[in-house]
This record gives C-alpha cells, sequence and structure tokens, in this order.
C-alpha cells in the first residue's frame, strides 16, 4: 500500500473525499501527511479529525524532510494554491499528482483556479468544459494528463452554477485515478 500526503489551501473537501474512499476501501492509499500553504485552511481540522499528521509551510526543504519521514510515495495536490518549489517536483518526479478544474491544456496556468477558471471558459463561450488529472511538472498546470471528464455547459451557465458541477465531477476522476495506484 502506498502512503500518500495531500496538500490543501482551503476548504479540504476533496481531501474528505479522498479519505473517504481510503475508509470505504475504493482506494488501496494511506492518507498519511497532510501539507497546507494556510494554517486557517478547514482541511487541517478534517486532517485531525482522522487522526492524520498535519504539517502548515512553504518551506521545500521542511517539507522534503517531513515526505520522507513519512516514507510518503506520492503527492496529491487537492486545491493547493502554492506552486510547487523545483526541489519537491525533483524529488517527487511523476509522483506528484493535480486536480484541475478545467479541460488542460485550455484554462490553466497562473491564475487559473477556482472561480476565475469557469469565469473564462464562460466568457468564451465554450459548450464544454471539466476536470484534469496531470503529473505536475515544473510549469502551471503543463504536466502530462493522466485523465479527464466533460462536463456539459448549459446555455444558462453560471460561472457558479459551472465550479459547482465541475467540483463533483473532479473529486470522482480523482478517485478513478487514484483506484489505479496498487
Amino acid at each position: 500500500m502506498y502512503n500518500i500526503a495531500v496538500f490543501i489551501s482551503g476548504n479540504g473537501t476533496t481531501l474528505k473525499r479522498i479519505i473517504d474512499a481510503e475508509h470505504n476501501k475504493e482506494i488501496e492509499l494511506r492518507v498519511k501527511l497532510v501539507v497546507s500553504s494556510n494554517d486557517n485552511a478547514n482541511g487541517l481540522l478534517i486532517a485531525e479529525e482522522h487522526n492524520i499528521q498535519t504539517l502548515v509551510s512553504n518551506n521545500p526543504e521542511e517539507i522534503i524532510k517531513v515526505l520522507e519521514e513519512n516514507e510518503i510515495n506520492y503527492i496529491i495536490l487537492a486545491g493547493y494554491l502554492k506552486k510547487i518549489s523545483l526541489s519537491i517536483i525533483e524529488r517527487y518526479s511523476k509522483k506528484i499528482i493535480n486536480v484541475h478544474p478545467s479541460l488542460l491544456p485550455k484554462y490553466g496556468g497562473q491564475g487559473m483556479y477556482g472561480i476565475n477558471v469557469h469565469k473564462a471558459v464562460i466568457d468564451a463561450g465554450e459548450k464544454t468544459s471539466g476536470a484534469t488529472v496531470h503529473y505536475v511538472d515544473k510549469e502551471y498546470d503543463t504536466g502530462e494528463i493522466i485523465d479527464q471528464c466533460i462536463v456539459n455547459i448549459s446555455p444558462n451557465e453560471t460561472a457558479e452554477s459551472l465550479q459547482e458541477k465541475i467540483k463533483k465531477e473532479e473529486k470522482e476522476l480523482l478517485i478513478n485515478v487514484l483506484k489505479k495506484f496498487k
């Protein structure tokens, strides 16, 4: 069984879905560490409720040290808003996975997260959007794509309603990808 670290910056809803999948035996992975860039992230409380070690840090050397101490095999970025340092990317090459709320390569890159993505999609008049799970490389949202799911955009769709649709789909897409890690 692989040990994973989940990196968060916010509410931790994707973290909660991963923990639930582990407990329900949907995935054969163990969430051993939660790393946050934000000491007010609600996801830290979720981790603590499940007795999962947490680390609040933006220091790459400290993060690598704790990852190694916990024998982490994979890192999952679940709403993590900081750019991953090159030292972490090099140490965990092809072992860092991000979920992004668009059909990459469209609507990726610096500043393209959360509602910003969905506003750009709606403003462009797209008929579909979706979510992408990909490996992380040194640039924002340019790593090798692992899987995607498509969501249809209705004529009266708002950025907010699209965000809610995609949030549901991206969690399940990520779990389906994680099921393959054994």
